[in-house]
């Protein structure tokens, strides 16, 4: 009888143990909603944002940028100091640094996790950030050629592997700027002065890992000589991270849950002792699920009726301007402001945020001299290029298309991003002087016709605009470039939508004409934008390539005066946006909130957006003044 009922006991204990694992748990004090769930939680594999935001809770960098300031402050590194030159830098550890099962952070965990980052096993979407430093990229490039010959070679045996990954890290130890003196100091060479390193260093890619954790999860593959990397090191109850916060739970495309690092050298840091981040795709069901009070924080509402909840809201502040005005000029932040108001009137709200962000939404302009199917390009010749800009009338699509707030995009950095730096004009909205601009390329609309012409009475070929087929914006705002091209130039165009993957596919293999194309800038300065137009850049999907701007690139590299670098790099962004307009910009990106700031406070509107759950905090937590 026992041995009958022993599939059904144990059946019975696994639906018991299941029912526990899966049971919920209190109430977080902050809950947030988002889209999209984490890809990653390996700082050297991440690029999504979600990903990044959650990397600044779990791990910590040697700096961090103060989200409201964007000033550069200590985390790990209490201190530090640079070369004459600019080339050396020494990080001073702090001592109390520990991971969150109580180890202490050492230097070398740091060149650990950034040898990581540079090894083409790890395959990270940003192992460029390492590449300033010296031997870095030759590293890379040599461990991708030492494993291939290996490969190829006639003893492959688990002894030859190791003997090949010891020859490996020796290489590294020889040729690459990372050093440690000793435990707390961080020595790092560069080969020539970056003015914004330290941008970089406080980027989440750059966060140390725990080095015994991540090696119970690395084998070596003894037939290629390559590491091969399981990603378990990143599950609740084994992870290890040095952030505020360490991982409670994580199930997949469900929720996550963070609580207090007791081991965090700064308690004083952390506001709340837990955060959930619930992943919620559909848009409908989230702003439903704020509304009924169990989310507080919707990162990014894509609800199709938001605009007309971003009038409600810009409404409410129209009302009370005035005493908005008031209490700021006092030195009340905006939410607290918005806190102290009545309680919004009919057509009224103060839960939606419109956040301008630090991003630009672009069309790229393929730039090759000759087509996917190798046909002539009339895209190459930069005065098109000007002509397609200066005929869309993009505050119009703004006002009838995406109705969110954004602002008018002349160019690709966001005026008032960067502190000390002045953007250019850029071009705007000048239909007749893009006739101008098209006329001096050899295409006008001569009498009779309807469409532009060169001389030999050619048509100028329909325009190919591909865009992805994840966002109707991106149609309607195809449609209306459509439009203003055949009015105003002459022009056909002929809309292409793709899934993503094939997009993304045929705008590596430069097949289009115009393509849609975006970017967020990934450090607080304006080579994160200006660097994608560089000859050799992976991010140059448009084929441009300018001996003239990669030149004004490499001055302001040379250039240790920071305002005279900025002003250099000023230049080279009115080449980019006034003359070789590789882009044309639509606009700058901003980010729809959703919180009620009589509920939560620590949200930054700052554009760089670097969100810290860590500074999430109740009002009921918030000390009166």
């Amino acid at each position: 009888m026992i041995r009958l009922l022993a599939p059904f006991l144990a059946l019975l204990a696994a639906i018991i143990v299941a029912m526990l694992l899966d049971r919920p748990a209190p109430r977080a004090e902050v809950v947030v909603a988002q889209s999209s769930d984490c890809f990653t939680l390996d700082p050297q594999r991440m690029s999504y944002t979600q990903d990044l935001r959650m990397a600044r809770s779990l791990y910590e960098g040697l700096v961090r940028v103060d989200s409201e300031t964007t000033e550069i402050l200590p985390a790990v590194a209490e201190s530090w100091t640079c070369s004459e030159d600019g080339r050396t830098w020494t990080f001073k550890l702090r001592r109390n640094a520990r991971w969150s099962n109580g180890d202490p952070v050492t230097a070398h965990d740091f060149i650990y996790s950034w040898r990581r980052g540079m090894i083409p096993e790890t395959a990270a979407d940003y192992s460029n950030f390492f590449y300033g430093i010296v031997g870095a990229k030759e590293f890379l490039k040599w461990r991708t050629q030492q494993a291939g010959a290996y490969a190829k070679g006639s003893v492959q045996t688990p002894e030859a592997a190791s003997r090949l990954l010891d020859e490996a890290w020796a290489h590294f130890d020889e040729t690459v700027g990372l050093e440690a003196p000793d435990d707390h100091t961080l020595v790092v060479t560069l080969k020539e002065p970056i003015a914004y390193f330290l941008e970089i260093c406080a980027f989440s890619v750059l966060s140390p890992v725990h080095p015994p954790t991540v090696e119970r999860f690395i084998s070596l593959n003894p037939r290629t000589g390559l590491l091969e990397q399981d990603h378990g090191w990143t599950k609740p109850g084994i992870h290890v991270g040095n952030g505020p916060y360490q991982l409670a739970r994580w199930r997949y495309k469900r929720d996550l849950r963070i609580e207090r690092n007791p081991h965090y050298w700064d308690q004083d840091l952390i506001s709340a002792d837990s955060v959930e981040i619930r992943c919620i795709q559909d848009p409908n069901t989230t702003a439903l699920a704020f509304q009924a009070g169990t989310v507080d924080w919707v990162t990014d509402l894509l609800t199709d009726y938001r605009a007309d909840m971003a009038t409600q809201s810009e409404q409410y502040l129209d009302t009370h301007a005035e005493r908005i005005d008031t209490l700021v000029t006092e030195g009340r932040s905006l939410d607290e402001a918005l806190a102290s108001l009545p309680e919004p009137g009919p057509g009224e709200r103060r839960d939606v945020h419109v956040v301008p962000a630090f991003g630009t939404f672009y069309f790229s302009l393929n730039c090759r001299e000759t087509l996917a199917n190798g046909k002539p390009n009339p895209l190459a010749d930069p005065g098109v290029r000007r002509a397609l800009v200066l005929a869309i009338d993009k505050q119009r699509i703004i006002d009838r298309v995406l109705r969110t707030g954004e602002r008018v995009a002349n160019t690709l950095v966001p005026p008032g991003s960067i502190i000390g730096y002045e953007s250019p004009d850029g071009l705007g909205f000048d239909p007749e002087r893009a006739r101008k601009e098209l006329e001096a390329a050899g295409w006008s609309i001569r009498e009779g016709d309807t469409r532009a012409t060169n001389e030999s009475g050619e048509a100028f070929p329909a325009i190919d605009l591909l865009y992805s087929t994840n966002n109707p914006r991106y149609r309607d705002m195809g449609l209306a470039m459509r439009d203003m091209w055949s009015s105003h130039l002459g022009l056909e165009t002929v809309t292409r939508s793709m899934d993503s993957k094939a997009y993304k596919e045929d705008l590596k293999k430069g097949n289009f004409m115009v393509a849609r194309g975006g970017w967020f800038g990934d450090y607080g300065d304006p080579t994160t934008f200006l660097d994608m137009s560089h000859s050799d850049d992976r991010n140059n999907d448009r084929g441009y390539k300018s001996p003239e701007f990669d030149a004004m690139l490499l001055k302001a590299s040379l250039e240790r005066d920071p305002a005279e670098r900025l002003r250099i790099l000023q230049d080279t962004e009115r080449f980019l946006v006034e003359e070789a307009m590789p882009f044309l910009p639509v606009y700058h990106y901003s980010m729809t909130y959703m919180f009620d700031p009589t509920s939560l406070r620590g949200i930054s509107r700052n554009q760089r957006l670097e969100q810290n759950y860590w500074m999430l905090q109740p009002v009921a937590d918030v000390p009166v003044n």
